[in-house]
C-alpha cells in the first residue's frame, strides 16, 4: 500500500508538473487576452438631415432590409407648402422680368429712332441756321447800301437834279429791305425756338436712356431674386428628399430608437442598422504580449456562445497607438511625477470560416483569443 501510494503520488506529481508545463508553453508561444469583443465595421446609426414629426416607422428591430429600402418617413407638408410657394413667386418673377425685358427692347428701339431723327434734325436746322444769318447778314449789306443810295437820292431831289419819282423809287426799295430784313429776324428767330424744340427732344432722348438703365437695375434686382429662390427652391427641395430615412446597406435592423409620432430634431438616432456579414474581433493585447505578434499570425478564437468551440482567426492589423491615447482625460505627467502602467493596443482579429458557423457569433459578444507567436520573435 504504501509503495502503491508513492507511486501514486509520483503519477500525481508528474501530471501537474506536465500541466504546468504545457500551460507555461501555451502561454509562452501563444498571446492569449480574454479582453477580446466581436465588433464590425458595418454598423450604421441613422437618422434624419432635417427635423420634424415621424409618420411612419417601417421596420422593428430584428428585420431584414435591403440596401436603398425606404425605413422612415417624416411628415414633409411644411416643407412641400414652402415649396409650391416659392414655385409659385418664381413664377410671379419670372414674369415681371420678361414685361421688363420687354418694355426694354420697346425703350431702346424707339430710343434709338428718336436719337437719330434727334441728331438729325439738329444737324439739318444748325445748317438753316447758319443759312437765315449769313442771309441777314447779306441784306443788311443792301440795306446800308439802300440807306446810303436813299440819302443821296433825297440830296439830288432838293437840289432838284432829280425828279420825286426818282427819290420814292429808291426810299421804297429802302422801305422794303428793311421789311425784308424784319421778315427775315423774326424767321430766324422762329426757327431758333424750333430747334430749341429739338434740342429739348434730343435732351428728352438722354433721360430715356436713363430710363433704360434703371430698367437694367430693376431687370438684375429681378434676376437676383430668381437666382435665391431658385436656391431656395432646390433647398426645401432636397428637405422633402431628406424626409426619407433610407438603409445604406442589405443588413438587420439592430435598433430602433423611436417611435412613429414623434418629433426629432435633426441628426437624432432613428435606426440602428448593421451588416451581419461583417464581423472581426478586435482585443486589447497588453503591451507585455505583443511580442511575437504580427499580422499574419494564426488566431484562435473562443466563444460561450459555441460551447468553447475552437474558430480560426487571422491578425489583420494592429493600431499603431495605445488604447489610452484617445482618452478624454489624458494622463497629467507635468509634475513630473510618473507610474509605469501597462498599456494595452488594439488587435484586429479576422475570421477564417465559413459563413454558416459564423451566423451564430452576434456582434457584441466576448471571446477568448490565443495568438500564435512568430518564432524568431519567440527565440526559437
Amino acid at each position: 500500500m504504501k509503495k502503491f501510494g508513492t507511486v501514486l503520488l509520483l503519477i500525481l506529481a508528474l501530471g501537474f508538473a506536465w500541466m504546468l508545463y504545457s500551460y507555461l508553453s501555451y502561454r509562452s508561444n501563444n498571446a492569449v487576452s480574454d479582453a477580446a469583443f466581436v465588433k464590425s465595421d458595418a454598423i450604421y446609426t441613422l437618422g434624419f438631415k432635417v427635423g420634424g414629426k415621424i409618420d411612419h416607422m417601417l421596420f422593428t428591430e430584428g428585420q431584414k432590409v435591403s440596401k436603398e429600402r425606404t425605413i422612415a418617413t417624416i411628415d414633409p407638408t411644411d416643407y412641400q407648402i414652402t415649396k409650391e410657394r416659392l414655385e409659385h413667386s418664381i413664377k410671379a418673377l419670372e414674369a415681371n422680368l420678361g414685361a421688363l425685358r420687354e418694355k426694354r427692347k420697346r425703350i431702346f428701339a424707339e430710343l434709338g429712332i428718336k436719337t437719330d431723327i434727334s441728331k438729325n434734325n439738329i444737324s439739318v436746322g444748325d445748317e438753316k441756321e447758319k443759312a437765315l444769318r449769313f442771309k441777314i447778314r447779306a441784306m443788311q449789306a443792301q440795306l446800308q447800301k439802300a440807306q446810303r443810295d436813299r440819302a443821296r437820292y433825297r440830296k439830288l431831289l432838293t437840289q432838284k437834279l432829280i425828279s420825286k419819282a426818282d427819290f420814292e423809287k429808291a426810299d421804297t426799295a429802302y422801305k422794303t429791305l428793311h421789311d425784308q430784313i424784319d421778315a427775315a429776324q423774326k424767321e430766324l428767330d422762329s426757327y431758333i425756338k424750333s430747334l430749341h424744340n429739338v434740342h429739348s427732344s434730343y435732351k428728352l432722348s438722354e433721360l430715356e436712356a436713363t430710363q433704360i438703365k434703371e430698367l437694367d437695375l430693376s431687370i438684375k434686382s429681378l434676376e437676383e431674386q430668381i437666382k435665391a429662390n431658385r436656391k431656395n427652391l432646390e433647398a426645401v427641395t432636397n428637405k422633402i428628399r431628406y424626409c426619407t430615412l433610407k438603409s445604406p446597406i442589405d443588413g438587420v435592423i439592430a435598433k430602433r430608437f423611436v417611435n412613429k409620432g414623434r418629433v426629432v430634431s435633426k441628426g437624432a438616432p432613428i435606426y440602428s442598422v448593421v451588416d451581419p456579414n461583417n464581423k472581426h474581433v478586435e482585443v486589447l493585447l497588453s503591451e507585455k504580449k505583443l511580442h511575437g505578434v504580427k499580422p499574419g499570425n494564426s488566431v484562435t478564437i473562443t466563444t460561450e456562445a459555441l460551447h468553447k468551440r475552437e474558430l480560426k482567426g487571422v491578425v489583420e492589423s494592429i493600431l499603431p497607438t495605445s488604447a489610452s491615447t484617445f482618452s478624454l482625460v489624458p494622463r497629467d505627467i507635468a509634475s513630473g511625477e510618473f507610474t509605469k502602467l501597462d498599456q494595452r493596443f488594439v488587435v484586429r482579429i479576422a475570421f477564417k470560416e465559413s459563413e454558416d458557423l459564423l451566423r451564430h457569433i452576434l456582434i457584441g459578444m466576448g471571446a477568448t483569443v490565443a495568438i500564435k507567436r512568430t518564432a524568431d520573435d519567440n527565440g526559437k
